[in-house]
């Protein structure tokens, strides 16, 4: 126990403004000084339970601060009234280890009560993920309040799928004032963890209709991809994102390169001729990937937009809901 579609998005984005209290680092060193020990030891944990739980981790930030700012509304489950982002076509079957974030809070309600954001909590562990495979190290802004809602409608509108090319994640990003340098640098979440057969079988048997492969996959690559996901195969089978799923590295750039990037999306960033110049960059040089990635990853977790919050006790359920009232899937 611890003692210490883009109309809707254009929308929306309309309504985006700074947050009542700015984000800063040490948000909690007075109101819960062992908050960020307490993140990183549960995040260690959690590793030693089973490593790709790491990657799984870190993507909620990704998916969380992309849907109305980063305000731990993934995080709910459904109720009676709402059907929330779980169910969202890009997160239904794929998100997972939500069961970590719920012992991170478990941990953190036991040293501070009603005092640490489900929201931060997402950012904190997304840092530790990093850092704990092998990857930088930052200083984290705090001080996020959690949303009352989330909405699984808001969340098909705005993320994108396997398919997507970079001139639509291009796009997206800039949307958010993230520019194409940022794209290509927080794709490496993609240097750890894996993905499933579903996000790959239009590469492999009918790339935009044409009823044949992806001709930008490497040859041997594509064979190996054949016998991980054959036309019969169950699409939940999963296959690693990089060379080297458990280590967050550059390795994941050195592959794009190399024409063996797995998803669509990520093999794209290669093709375009506005991407490319990163992803060469990146692949041959570590340590200004990584400088990119903490820089990318500080501009998204400033993602907020003007709306009610709280400091939820439970980041499934808003407080004062009961636990029973969620419906199951």
């Amino acid at each position: 126990m611890y003692r210490f579609p883009w109309v809707l998005f254009l929308v929306a984005a309309v309504n985006m403004a700074v947050a009542a209290e700015p984000l800063r680092p040490g948000f909690y060193f007075e109101t819960c000084p062992p908050a960020e020990f307490i993140v990183r030891d549960v995040m260690k944990k959690a590793m030693i339970r089973e490593p790709r739980s790491l990657a799984s981790v870190m993507r909620l930030q990704f998916h969380d601060c992309f849907v109305n700012g980063c305000d731990g509304s993934l995080l709910l489950d459904d109720t009676a009234d709402m059907v929330g982002e779980k169910q969202a076509l890009s997160n239904i079957n794929s998100l997972r280890s939500f069961e970590v974030v719920d012992e991170i809070k478990e941990a953190l309600e036991d040293a501070c009560p009603s005092t640490v954001s489900c929201a931060d909590i997402l950012v904190l562990a997304a840092r530790d993920a990093v850092a704990l495979s092998g990857g930088p190290n930052w200083e984290v802004r705090l001080g996020r309040k959690d949303s009352l809602t989330a909405s699984q409608q808001d969340s098909d509108n705005i993320m994108p799928s396997p398919r997507a090319d970079a001139t639509s994640l291009i796009n997206l990003f800039a949307q958010f004032n993230l520019s194409v340098k940022d794209l290509v640098a927080l794709s490496g979440s993609h240097s750890v963890g894996k993905a499933r057969c579903f996000s790959i079988m239009f590469r492999l048997y009918n790339q935009s209709g044409s009823g044949k492969p992806d001709p930008t996959i490497e040859p041997e690559f594509r064979e190996k991809l054949n016998q991980l996901c054959p036309l019969s195969v169950d699409e939940n089978v999963t296959g690693p994102l990089d060379a080297t799923p458990r280590v967050f590295d550059n390795q994941f750039y050195k592959d794009l390169v190399g024409g063996r990037g797995f998803l669509n999306s990520d093999q794209t960033l290669f093709t375009s001729r506005r991407t490319r110049p990163y992803v060469r960059v990146f692949s041959k040089d570590q340590d200004e990937f990584f400088k990119a990635f903490v820089e990318g990853m500080l501009k998204m977790g400033e993602l907020q937009f003007e709306q009610p919050g709280e400091i939820r006790t439970n980041c499934r359920v808003v407080n004062g809901r009961p636990v029973d009232v969620l419906m199951s899937y």
